[in-house]
């Protein structure tokens, strides 16, 4: 006998994303809502699935921007710049080789 046409609720809907958000594995999110398989909440839940992922990451983008750009909070600032600016850390070492060369190349008054 197979088994039932799963139909998701929107409440079921509602906390698929919720825990997507909050960065709930997949197989975690299926067992509690009594799925078996990965397959059918990715099937079910395609959208809430990605939602809730993208959701979070841009109430956390927002919120860290916030706290980099109110300058109250210098290492969400160096954080930020890191991360989206490119910046990064030397260590003594690779600043001695910014050093300028041993010879300069210099234009002699004479010549023109």
């Amino acid at each position: 006998m197979p088994r039932p046409k799963f139909n998701p609720t929107e409440e079921q809907r509602t906390l698929v994303k919720a825990f997507s958000a909050y960065g709930i594995p997949q197989e975690q999110i299926a067992r509690r809502l009594g799925i078996r398989s990965t397959k059918t909440l990715r099937k079910h839940f395609r959208k809430e699935l990605a939602e809730g992922i993208s959701d979070a990451t841009f109430n956390v983008s927002r919120t860290l921007y916030k706290m980099a750009t109110s300058g109250k909070h210098i290492v969400a600032t160096l954080f930020w710049m890191k991360c989206r600016g490119g910046w990064r850390e030397r260590s003594a070492l690779e600043l001695s080789s910014l050093a300028p060369p041993p010879f300069i190349v210099a234009k002699e008054q004479g010549d023109k």
